[in-house]
């Protein structure tokens, strides 16, 4: 349903490593300038375009491909929905041409999956050996110098995320049931991404954070740049979902989004009224999810035109997270600002149906 980065930008990355002259550390398939421009855009000199993969500073992404071009893992830091897997992903596939290895951060993640396991059956059978150990992700980048992802770091219980300690100051895996080590190869680094706004995180101990230079991935700076985002990612999840384009659908999202971040910054966008905020984060992934299930609902049971009844209900579940106090603050924005306001009068009958 949805390809690896590494697949679905293929032709992007080609283009690139044909047209990159720049000197590329040990194993990289791009050096650290076509690693950005693949994250940010841009036009190459045959005339073939970049989209970009992000929106945001540029230093963002300079800092971040640079800390992954020394031997300090990177850590993408920020509140839930500000692309820190998206741009985990997109800069392992750039520099790695893998964005598989891959540990994703549970409260139930064991060691095993950042260390290493065991196929029981060869253990019992014949002891332990490296034929019967089974690699991590982890592993399998230190082994191959490729990049590994850890997603979530946070969710990990806190005991299980300091087996890293070792693998970023040292570069090695012990192994003492075999006597052995990996020692990672020249090209291994490993991408964190966490936040600490959800709950049920695990505070990073003050040794693994060391060992880490992090990135602090904002959210949208404007809200202009906040559509451009959801719009681009809207188009490209409704073609894997085979929903029909919707040029039309702009003055929606610019709705959502201006709805969204009023909720979020407790104020509307002419700064003329303060606004209760609700206790879910009404991230920029959480608006791309609401407009992408109301183009579903346009397309399946409407005339295909995204509308604003196709997405009251998704904006009411988004922002009514605690059932008491969120329904309060969504009632009354409802009545002091949707109500009020020049050419939503449709946008706020469709919210009142729904949220009676």
């Amino acid at each position: 349903m949805r390809p690896h980065a590494e697949d679905a930008f293929a032709d992007e990355l080609k283009a690139l490593a044909a047209a990159d002259d720049r000197p590329r550390p040990a194993r990289w398939r791009l050096s650290p300038w076509a690693v950005a421009t693949y994250l940010l855009g841009g036009t190459l000199p045959d005339g073939t375009v970049i989209t970009p993969k992000y929106v945001g500073p540029r230093r963002i992404v300079e800092v971040a491909v640079t800390t992954l071009a020394t031997d300090r893992a990177l850590l993408l830091l920020g509140v839930p929905g500000t692309a820190k897997t998206w741009v985990s992903e997109h800069l392992a596939a750039a520099v790695s041409g893998d964005s598989t290895l891959l540990v994703q951060g549970t409260a139930g993640t064991p060691e095993e999956a950042i260390r290493y396991g065991w196929n029981y059956a060869q253990l019992l059978a014949h002891g332990p050996s490296r034929d019967a150990l089974v690699p991590s992700p982890v592993m399998r980048a230190m082994s191959d110098g490729m990049t590994a992802r850890v997603e979530e770091l946070t969710r990990i219980p806190a005991d299980v995320q300091d087996s890293l300690i070792t693998i970023l100051s040292e570069k090695t895996l012990p192994i003492p049931e075999l006597g052995q080590e990996v020692q990672a190869v020249r090209g291994f680094n490993l991408i964190a991404t966490a936040n600490d706004r959800d709950r049920g995180v695990n505070d990073l101990s003050s040794a693994l954070r060391r060992r880490f230079n992090t990135v602090v991935l904002p959210l949208p700076a404007t809200p202009d740049a906040e559509v451009e985002i959801v719009s681009r990612r809207v188009d490209q999840t409704g073609r894997s979902l085979d929903l029909p384009a919707a040029p039309e659908a702009i003055d929606e999202i610019r709705r959502v989004v201006t709805v969204f971040r009023e909720l979020r910054d407790g104020v509307t966008t002419d700064g003329r009224t303060r606004l209760k905020s609700p206790s879910g984060t009404l991230s920029t992934a959480e608006a791309i999810s609401v407009v992408t299930n109301g183009l579903a609902l346009a397309a399946h049971f409407g005339d295909g035109v995204l509308r604003p009844g196709d997405v009251a209900a998704g904006i009411l579940g988004a922002v009514v997270r605690d059932p008491a106090a969120d329904r309060v603050v969504w009632q009354e924005y409802l009545e002091t600002v949707v109500r009020e306001r020049d050419g939503w009068k449709d946008f706020y009958r469709a919210c009142r149906e729904v949220s009676v």
